[in-house]
């Protein structure tokens, strides 16, 4: 079985590619923070790249800025290319089957704005 469940942060926000005048795709990356701290007692994260195809793409492209907190649900794939040097790389990466928006940053700001304003009101 290969299915992978991530919760994190985008790191930039989405930006949609047309191929073949049909398919739309983009990839994303999100922090996802480890569940323990360092030695230094900061928590870590992990940034892990994320492919969204069709309508996943264009919904989190026009709904999702960086920051914004989301899930993704999907299953890894391995590739490989040769760099200018011939050697061989391989590539990880999360194929999304679907994608949960979580929190956005503007949300949170928003209300903070409506907490300060209650409190200058009292």
């Amino acid at each position: 079985m290969n299915q992978v469940i991530l919760v994190g942060r985008l790191t930039a926000p989405a930006e949609v590619v047309e191929i073949d005048g049909a398919k739309k795709v983009t990839t994303i990356t999100i922090a996802v923070s480890r569940g323990f701290k360092n030695s230094d007692g900061i928590y870590e994260a992990d940034f892990i790249k994320c492919i969204l195809w069709n309508n996943m793409a264009v919904n989190t492209q026009n709904y999702c800025n960086k920051g914004d907190c989301i899930g993704v649900k999907g299953r890894l794939q391995t590739r490989t290319y040769e760099n200018e040097n011939k050697e061989k790389k391989y590539i990880t990466e999360v194929i999304a089957e679907k994608i949960t928006f979580l929190s956005s940053v503007k949300q949170k700001d928003e209300k903070i704005e409506n907490k300060k304003e209650l409190v200058d009101k009292k």
